[in-house]
């Protein structure tokens, strides 16, 4: 079974209702807090739970809360990013139409420890219906006074808006979001300073994944043993929303715990592999992750399990591919996706991306020589060398492909053809 925390009341053709989710206990791990605790008090209790960025990047989210100093600046500002542009992810759209109070209220919390009065959700505008839910939503919060001023007579304001992407992948990257945000072109920033010292507008903002801000009224509630108790082994915490697609029964989002075996994530509840085929490779986390090849069929999918593997959990986005896939075709069409969504800052992605693109295209389409392979392998260990973390993950399925599915990378040049394709 589903060890459902945040996804406990998910309902088949509708949102949690406000009334329905005060119901359940909503809102009063935030009214407590407000009333009676004090903000390093959020901040120490995610800090002990272990509570990880869900969106990828993984880190300690009361840690990222704590570098908001006493003595810094106001406003300040929460930003959700639910962008989710990330190929193969879309537990955070499957949570907003889950739960949409859940995010508000853990949004509020973080607010809260942050001493941000400012909040904002920073949405792709192809998920036009959650961001209306939200906007709605918001409103309702607002209309109950639990946003805006005074909230639960704390003294405490904090309030809400929606606001749309323009639509690109590296909007959702963190500080390119901010940029984006303040009607710049979405360029990532480099830190120092980090955004929780100088983010929007320069002033103090802290920026978290749709999920990790789900988890907090759970945490402040249910408190930090009984958040790492919900994993399946010590070295994680909590649970994991896995987004599940490609050769598998039954695709969706499966709330487990952290560290379940990817065999157990497919075989029991995503169905087993579609069509009786048999299991050949995954990203794990996305299209910005390596291909784990079969030999990795039981391991662990938790943070700290992936890492001691060479891998990354990243947003848990698991698409699965069997044997009759072509991985050379498949890498052509991430590539070309993230060729197309540079932001063209630096030179490595800008130049170094449609340059592999192009190599893998030509292997694909019989044209390729034995000479690309080693091409590749220099190509996608430079892209280091870039400015941010975005050409370093598109390049990651390449790289994984030389180094576990070489034999069918020369199978393509040896054959002139991609030979998964029917003979002409």
């Amino acid at each position: 079974m589903e060890s459902r925390v945040l996804l406990k009341n998910r309902k088949p053709d509708r949102i949690l209702d406000l009334a329905e989710y005060r119901a359940s206990g909503g809102y009063s791990a935030a009214a407590e807090m407000l009333q009676t605790g004090r903000p390093a008090d959020v901040q120490e209790a995610l800090e002990a739970a272990g509570l990880l960025g869900r969106g990828g990047a993984a880190f300690s989210m009361g840690v990222k809360l704590s570098t908001v100093a006493e003595y810094a600046p106001f406003p300040r500002y929460m930003v959700c990013n639910a962008d989710e542009m990330e190929p193969g992810t879309f537990k955070d759209r499957v949570l907003i139409h889950t739960s949409p109070h859940l995010l508000i209220e853990g949004m509020l919390l973080a607010a809260f420890s942050a001493r941000a009065e400012h909040g904002i959700i920073f949405i792709r505008p192809e998920y036009e219906n959650a961001a209306r839910i939200l906007e709605r939503e918001v409103a309702l919060a607002r209309e109950q006074g639990l946003l805006g001023k005074n909230i639960f007579n704390s003294g405490f304001d904090f309030d809400i808006v929606v606001h749309r992407s323009g639509g690109r992948y590296i909007c959702g990257e963190g500080t390119a979001l901010l940029n984006a945000l303040e009607g710049k072109r979405p360029n990532p920033r480099k830190p120092p300073p980090y955004p929780t010292v100088k983010g929007l507008w320069q002033l103090p903002t802290v920026v978290q994944n749709v999920e990790t801000l789900c988890f907090v009224p759970h945490v402040v509630q249910n408190g930090a043993e009984w958040f790492r108790n919900l994993a399946a082994g010590p070295d994680e915490a909590g649970t994991k929303i896995y987004s599940v697609s490609g050769r598998v029964r039954r695709p969706g989002c499966y709330e487990l715990p952290m560290g379940t075996a990817l065999s157990e994530i497919i075989e029991t509840h995503a169905g087993g592999m579609a069509g009786n085929g048999r299991f050949k490779a995954c990203l794990p986390g996305g299209a910005s992750t390596r291909y784990m090849p079969e030999s990795m069929y039981h391991r662990e999918m938790g943070y700290q399990s992936l890492s001691d593997a060479g891998f990354r959990l990243g947003t848990a986005a698991v698409m699965v591919f069997d044997h009759s896939a072509c991985l050379v075709g498949a890498t052509v069409n991430l590539l070309a996706f993230f060729a197309r969504e540079s932001c063209g800052w630096c030179t490595p992605c800008r130049d170094g991306l449609p340059y592999l693109h192009d190599l893998l295209r030509r292997i694909e389409n019989g044209q390729g020589r034995a000479e690309f392979v080693p091409m590749l392998r220099e190509m996608a260990g430079q892209m280091g060398l870039a400015y941010c973390a975005f050409a370093p993950g598109a390049a990651a399925p390449v790289e994984s492909l030389i180094t576990y599915f070489e034999d069918e990378v020369r199978e393509h040049i040896k054959a002139g053809r991609c030979p998964f394709r029917e003979a002409e």
